[in-house]
Formats: structure tokens, sequence, C-alpha cells
């Protein structure tokens, strides 16, 4: 056994979980992103434009995730229980970058923000170092490919050792999650971008990796960081491998959901895309056959937008 013990908080209640909270920095630049965001509706809303409250919505939930994840006492549990660290990778990887990417941030600051910013973003967005890391296949890569990476490596022990690496570990799923569910539901312009039957392919190929990696956790015999969870002091819970095989099963039972909620939202955002172009094709059919009727009346949609 390597290092110094690591000694373990109480057994896990629901007051423990719900109110001991220990803020840090994070929490800090969540509050910051959240505010920003506000500021960008506020500006749309004083120029006339209304801003959907689902996305504003949504956004705010996947940041709420985040805290939850990272700060509630729900937190305290990540190194101690396998089980708890999945449950927390699953929030930040998964359920947090699906709320965000919902939420459409970039393109409330390319409508909301200053010509200045605007072209600052825009060339951010159009570096050839974003590109790339933004291509579908980095983001298969740095999504699927890296829960393999932290699981089988001596990676995974070390960012429980690590709070810098630990840290680093966090931000990773949250945007590699982020890039992927960009792909899969974003609302964002993005380029290159996927067709809707391309995101559906993206979804079976990525999405199985959680279930992927349950079967093959919950199939191993030893323990994940085995020198870690063996000097964790504690007198209550089921030892490392029973844990560890019930956060596998988590794992796969989450990675099946997550991929049916994933195609469920897809197919939804598909049909109305549908819905909206025959509109417009009804609306353009209808303005040709009476031609002394105003262009004007063929509708918005034909403006260019930026979602």
């Amino acid at each position: 056994m390597g290092g110094l013990a690591y000694v373990a908080p109480g057994p896990p209640t629901w007051r423990s979980l719900l109110f001991d909270w220990e803020p840090d920095l994070l929490f800090l630049a969540v509050v910051g992103a959240i505010g920003l965001y506000a500021l960008g509706v506020r500006r749309l809303a004083a120029r006339g434009r209304r801003w959907p409250t689902s996305r504003s919505l949504a956004f705010a939930a996947g940041m709420a995730v985040i805290v939850v994840a990272t700060q509630s006492g729900f937190a305290a549990y990540d190194r101690t229980l396998f089980s708890f660290h999945v449950v927390q990778h699953l929030m930040l990887a998964a359920i947090a970058p699906i709320l965000l990417a919902l939420g459409a941030p970039i393109t409330l600051a390319l409508q909301a923000g200053r010509r200045r910013t605007q072209e600052r973003l825009l060339a951010v967005l159009h570096h050839r170092i974003v590109r790339t890391l933004t291509h579908p296949v980095a983001a298969w890569l740095l999504y699927g490919g890296f829960l393999f990476v932290l699981y089988f490596t001596s990676l995974y022990e070390l960012s429980l050792r690590n709070e810098w690496v630990h840290l680093a570990v966090h931000v990773h799923f949250v945007v590699a999650g982020s890039l992927f569910f960009w792909y899969v539901v974003g609302l964002d312009p993005i380029r290159p971008a996927l067709t809707y039957g391309a995101r559906l392919l993206f979804v079976i190929v990525v999405l199985p990796f959680h279930a992927f990696l349950g079967v093959a956790i919950l199939g191993s015999r030893s323990v994940i960081a085995a020198d870690w969870y063996d000097g964790v002091v504690r007198n209550w819970g089921s030892g490392p491998l029973a844990d560890q095989r019930t956060g596998a099963g988590i794992l796969w039972a989450f990675g099946e959901l997550l991929g049916l909620i994933a195609i469920a939202v897809v197919l939804t955002q598909w049909m109305r895309h549908e819905e909206r172009v025959a509109a417009r094709s009804d609306r353009a059919l209808d303005a040709a056959a009476r031609p002394d009727e105003p262009v004007a009346t063929v509708g918005r949609e034909n403006l260019p937008r930026f979602s």
C-alpha cells in the first residue's frame, strides 16, 4: 500500500448529502458563467428580442448539476467509494453536458455580444486548434476513449491522490461531454455540422461506451486503484470489490438509458426540423400562388440565424 491512509467521512446519510456543502473556486466559476448567461439574455431583451426560456432553464440546470456533483455533501465520498465516483462521473460527463448543450450558450454570446466580442469568439471557434479538437472524431476519442484510459491505467488512482489531477479529470468530463453532446443535441453553430442521420450514428457508436465499460469492470476480479482503496480508513459499507461492482452496474444501466434518451432527443429534433422545412415550403408555395401578395408574408424563417 503506497502513500498515507485516507480517513473517510462517516457513512453517507440524506442529511450529509444534502446539507454538508463545501464550496470552492469552482462554485465561483459556475456563478460567473450563470451571470454572463443572464447578462446575454438581458441584452437581447433590451433589443426587443426574446431568448427561449427553455434554453435558459437548461443551462441553469446544467450548472446546478455541476455544483451538486462537486460542491455538495455528495462530493465528499467520491474518493471513498467507487460507486459514488461513478455517479459523479455520469453527472459531469453526461447529464450536465446535455443540459448545457441545450442551453445554446455560444449562440447566445454571438447574438447578445458586442461586435468586437462576436469577432473574437468567431476567431476562437475558427482557429485551427479549436477546429481540430472539436472535430467529431476528436470529440469521439476525447469522450469515449478517455473512459478506458482513465480506468484501465494508473490515471484514476493518480486522480484520487492528487488534487490537481482530480480537478483536471472533472474538467475533462464536462468539456469532453459538452463537445460530444454539442454534436448530438446541441443548438449552437458548429462545423462540420452533422445531419440528423449522422447524429444518430454518432450516438449509436459512442454512447454504448459507458455500457461496455460497465460490463468490463463488472467482470473484473481485481479492484481498480486497489492501493488507494485498501488505504481508505472506514468501518462501514461494502468492501472495495463489491462496491466496484455496484459502480459498474450503474455504468452499465445508465449507459443503456443515456443512449435511449439521446436517441429520443435527436429524433424529436429531427421531426421538428422536418416540420419547419415543410411549413416553409408550404408558405413559399402559397406565396407563389399569390404573386400580388408582398414577399414579407413568406415568413422570417428564411432569414439567416445562428440556431
